[in-house]
């Protein structure tokens, strides 16, 4: 297992990639929590704003209600502000960002401009197949946020959390007929970054079909890897 501790400060952003259900968000947490830094995730941060009704809710619920990608004018927004928040100062985990090259291109000079060293990308790589089995058997638990997965990880209760008793639900963009959409989305919009940041030399890769652990332990060894390079 990796270190409970890491030996030195993050100092950088770390970034994500994969379809949804590769596991992004699990692994983008237990980082965050290693180097004590913020866990970013754009879905998050846009499901907040539609549930607090703001102006930039409003524009985004539709469009992730027909499960298609945010337009980068909202994201970004969202991004600059974010990671000019003092928690940011040591480094930060983004889940789910960016997804096009565009966005990338505009990290990456936004990264600059605050001194950051280049960031780490690691792209979570996993057959269709078994997105598919992760994203439709997803449920959270509302209190706690816990993840569990009706086919590979149920709770012990039908629909109620075992830490707190939490009723499950399933997002609405987890459901089947909205998975399909999500797939083909990435693929368009989003894949290419694997060319691009590979081009940069930043690109690692692990295999998220693996369990959790062992998905963190490739990560992790990656980074450190990386740490001394860039």
């Amino acid at each position: 297992m990796p270190e409970k501790r890491p030996p030195e400060e993050l100092n950088r952003a770390v970034i994500l990639l994969g379809p949804p259900g590769a596991g992004k968000g699990t692994q983008a947490k237990k980082l965050a929590a290693k180097y004590s830094v913020p866990h970013l995730s754009t879905g998050d941060m846009l499901r907040e704003h539609v549930a607090l009704g703001t102006s930039l809710g409003v524009k985004a619920k539709p469009i992730m209600e027909r499960g298609e990608l945010v337009p980068d004018s909202l994201v970004l927004k969202i991004v600059a502000v974010r990671i000019e928040r003092p928690d940011c100062s040591h480094g930060f985990v983004f889940d789910g960002f960016p997804r096009t090259v565009a966005q990338a291109q505009y990290l990456g000079e936004l990264l600059k401009q605050h001194g950051f060293r280049r960031p780490f990308v690691i792209h979570l790589v996993i057959d269709t197949a078994l997105i598919l089995r992760r994203i439709t058997g997803r449920r959270t638990c509302k209190t706690g946020g816990e993840i569990y997965n009706l086919y590979d990880f149920p709770p012990k209760v039908e629909g109620r959390c075992d830490s707190d008793g939490g009723e499950l639900w399933q997002r609405p963009d987890d459901r089947e007929e909205i998975v399909g959409p999500r797939l083909r989305a990435y693929e368009k919009q989003t894949a290419p970054l694997v060319a691009y940041y590979k081009r940069l030399g930043l690109l690692h890769e692990a295999d998220a079909s693996k369990s959790v652990e062992e998905v963190e332990e490739q990560i992790w060894k990656a980074l450190h890897h990386a740490r001394g390079k860039h």
